[in-house]
């Protein structure tokens, strides 16, 4: 039987909401009461439409991870729009390295989890422009938010949280020299947004482009 655990404690409530979204809940909220007590009908049922759909976007649902030491589980939610080799990265000393890319739509869960165990070894800001995150060029052009983990294996990783057309807010609740347990929530992007995995060049993948993927339980491959 496959075993699974949990890297964050499971939320006490039915309906789980990341506290980034809080804000825009009660403004959502508030606006929707506004329109309804001065008889603007229409504007309060578009409104209560908007807040319907902040509560879905925000939503941050418990995940089960699975006990495999050398899995690396998917960092987000979303469809793959790229994986494959590529000859140098600039995030690995410009060494060869195999490189995810994860689209999320407004649809997904935007509650990013950390891929495997480890220690993070730094956090890098890099401010850009906003292309549409499921373009190619915004690996490189858009602003992003790299987080570099070293396993206890010693082997080196980067995920890269990155900006899109609307998401215009990188959150990420990790620092420099902290451990970090795989599975774990250390950030989030918000309004649609894309991630960038990229690992050594001999990683084993077990997705493809166009498969959908479940942060901290959808599995990616294997370190060897």
């Amino acid at each position: 039987m496959k075993k699974f655990y949990w890297a964050d404690s499971p939320n006490q409530t039915a309906f789980p909401i990341a506290r980034p979204g809080y804000l825009f809940i009660v403004l959502s909220a508030f606006i929707t009461v506004i329109f309804a007590l001065t008889g603007f009908k229409i504007l309060a049922i578009i409104s209560m439409c908007v807040f319907l759909f902040i509560c879905y976007f925000f939503r941050d649902p418990d995940r089960v991870i699975p006990v495999e030491e050398d899995a690396l589980v998917s960092p987000a939610d979303g469809r793959i729009v790229y994986s494959g080799d590529i000859n140098s990265c600039d995030f690995l000393d410009g060494k060869p390295a195999y490189k995810i890319s994860i689209f999320m739509s407004v649809f997904n869960v935007h509650v990013n989890r950390i891929p495997l165990s480890g220690v993070i070894t730094k956090v890098l800001y890099f401010p850009g422009k906003f292309f549409s995150a499921n373009l190619d060029k915004a690996s490189k052009e858009n602003e992003h938010n790299a987080v570099f983990i070293k396993s206890y294996e010693g082997r080196e990783i980067c995920v890269v949280q990155i900006a899109g057309l609307i998401a215009r807010r990188i959150i990420c609740r990790v620092q420099g020299k902290e451990e970090v347990v795989k599975g774990q929530r250390f950030g989030m992007i918000c309004f649609g947004s894309r991630l960038d995995v990229y690992l050594p060049g001999d990683f084993s993948c077990s997705v493809a482009i166009g498969d959908k993927v479940k942060t901290g339980t959808s599995i990616l491959g294997h370190l060897q």
